[in-house]
């Protein structure tokens, strides 16, 4: 939920460290939104942003995309148009191991969007992946239901909603 609640990532940290997995810092912001939480849904794909896509275009209820694109470094798997769909469908957010494009046009969008780098090439569309199942990169695992939180400090990632 990217609403009015500001999260610290430091704070939460020192809070609840012992509920809490620390994201290694491999991921930058690219929305404008640099301040996100919520629940977790996830796709695994590989140069192939069908899932993406579907994701996106379904409601997001606060939730933040995990997107484990296998830190592929050759295409895309998020442009401005699917990023609008994640804004328009309420998703608080997404976090890309791997590259998106259309960086300007991200920057300006009033949601969280996290990646690794950006590139120009589109993906592949074969409908090729997997759907909330749990994936494991920066040295976390993100599993579907459990809570990302995001600021400038980093990502952390919870079992719980420690928010409540």
């Amino acid at each position: 939920m990217s609403d009015k609640t500001v999260i610290s990532t430091p704070d939460l940290c020192d809070q609840h460290e012992a509920d809490m997995q620390v994201v290694e810092p491999l991921l930058s912001h690219y929305g404008a939104i640099r301040n996100f939480y919520g629940s977790i849904s996830t796709v695994q794909c590989f140069e192939d942003n069908s899932l993406v896509a579907q994701q996106v275009k379904s409601p997001g209820l606060g939730r933040v995309l995990v997107v484990d694109g296998g830190a592929s470094m050759r295409c895309s798997l998020l442009g401005d148009q699917l990023a609008a769909a994640a804004f328009k469908n309420g998703w608080a957010g997404i976090v890309i191991n791997g590259c998106l494009r259309d960086v300007e046009i991200i920057a300006s969008m009033t949601i969280g969007v996290m990646a690794i780098a950006a590139i120009p090439r589109k993906t592949v569309k074969a409908g090729k992946g997997s759907l909330d199942v749990p994936v494991t990169f920066a040295g976390t695992v993100f599993s579907p239901d459990h809570y990302l939180y995001a600021d400038e400090s980093g990502i952390l990632v919870s079992e719980k909603n420690v928010l409540q």
